[in-house]
């Protein structure tokens, strides 16, 4: 006769969990510290380089520097954190981000700002692909919604101290002593984690050791709607980033308006992000992407047709809100239907297409405003942000039948 499963104690479970949160939690506070560095350092390095006398083109080369060697070594870094686990990439990725913030006080001059920017940036990478693998197995598998809801909680916060502590040291110590202040805190991350402080989960293993080809994930179909989200969702926030500040300026708003109107995106995106774990037990994943591109859609097709601040505020949170909750859906949805043992490979090509995204769109969107004006660019984003909510749609309504066929 077969033997029953022990039962499971809810109280080993409970203290299960407890210290998953206590690891999540953890790493999160050493993931800010990196991310106000790369954070900081993106406008340290563009008001140092501008006192040096740099012209406008060397303070664009400077800054694309950041993501230059993500953009092209972020599929071999997954691959690599595959294979040998995310615990010494973060701490790889943490000593090169500091090594890159504090040679600019040893070296104050034009060059090493090149190196500097080519350093942060492919350490912040290297940390980054690494702990967005291993915080998808901190937990139970049915938390890593609220796992990557709190990262991202996380990196909202590090997306405002960053600049604010960085423009608060360049104006009362100067741009080479700010990188002095600042460069410190990955060894703080490095050193935590190369005492094993917090406890992570070992990554799982491919199942075969055969060839793998970069095509077999595009192959897979669940993988291939997380891609067009990510590349949806990355388009959206690149052309605000990119676009909002033109257009607000053409329009005849005042640089502090300018600032009032994007700021009201940052908040809503950190605003929204404190309430995904209550919204993720009322809907999955798909639901909410196809929300945040539907929300992106309608924003976007009304943005040119205002030119009130107090509008152009209401639309900019009402954007934040979508696009904030938008990107921890993302991170689970990749964790759940990428093949084992590939999840950093996988993240690695998210990462690579949200760099070319952050790289190419600026240019491309640059060029269409130049020739057609700032409507037709919002409304061809719209336009393709609601394709994608129609997509998502119809994938999430044929996954959901045939769940309820096998079911039956």
């Amino acid at each position: 006769m077969l033997s029953s499963p022990d039962p499971v104690d809810p109280a080993d479970v409970a203290t299960t969990d407890a210290r998953a949160r206590r690891a999540l939690i953890t790493l999160i506070a050493l993931t800010v510290l990196v991310h106000v560095v790369f954070n900081g350092s993106r406008i340290t390095i563009s008001l140092y380089a501008i006192s040096l006398g740099a012209a406008p083109a060397t303070v664009g080369v400077l800054l694309g520097l950041f993501g230059a060697l993500p953009m092209i070594f972020s599929i071999s870094a997954g691959r690599v954190i595959d294979r040998i686990g995310a615990r010494t990439p973060m701490v790889v990725g943490s000593l090169m981000a500091s090594i890159g913030a504090l040679a600019v006080p040893l070296v104050p001059r034009l060059p090493t700002l090149y190196f500097a920017s080519t350093m942060i940036g492919a350490g912040f990478m290297l940390f980054q692909i690494a702990q967005q693998n291993v915080a998808g197995y901190i937990g139970r598998a049915e938390h890593r919604a609220l796992n990557f809801s709190l990262i991202a909680l996380g990196f909202s916060v590090s997306n405002l101290i960053g600049p604010l502590l960085a423009g608060s040291l360049i104006d009362h110590v100067g741009p080479v002593y700010t990188f002095a202040a600042i460069g410190w805190l990955p060894l703080v991350t490095a050193a935590c984690l190369a005492a094993g402080i917090p406890a992570l989960p070992a990554l799982p293993k491919a199942r075969e050791r055969v060839q793998r080809h970069l095509f077999e994930l595009f192959m897979h179909r669940e993988l291939r709607f997380v891609y067009l989200s990510t590349a949806l969702v990355s388009m959206a926030w690149d052309l605000y980033v990119f676009v909002m500040p033109i257009y607000c300026s053409r329009i005849g708003l005042s640089a502090t308006r300018i600032g009032v109107v994007i700021g009201t995106f940052a908040f809503a995106t950190f605003l929204v992000r404190t309430v995904i774990p209550m919204l993720v037990r009322r809907l999955n994943a798909w639901q909410m992407l196809r929300m945040a591109l539907g929300v992106s859609s309608v924003t976007y097709f009304l943005f040119p047709l205002t030119d009130q601040t107090a509008l152009l505020m209401g639309l900019s949170f009402v954007l934040g809100l979508g696009l904030g909750s938008a990107q921890p859906m993302v991170m689970s949805l990749l964790h759940d239907t990428t093949p084992e043992g590939r999840v950093g490979e996988a993240v690695g090509l998210r990462s690579t297409l949200m760099n070319t995204s952050q790289t190419g769109l600026p240019l491309l969107f640059g060029v269409l405003g130049s020739a057609l004006g700032m409507t037709p660019v919002f409304w061809t984003v719209a336009a393709l942000q609601l394709a994608g909510s129609e997509m998502i749609r119809r994938h999430h309504r044929r996954g959901q039948a045939r769940k309820t066929s096998i079911d039956s």
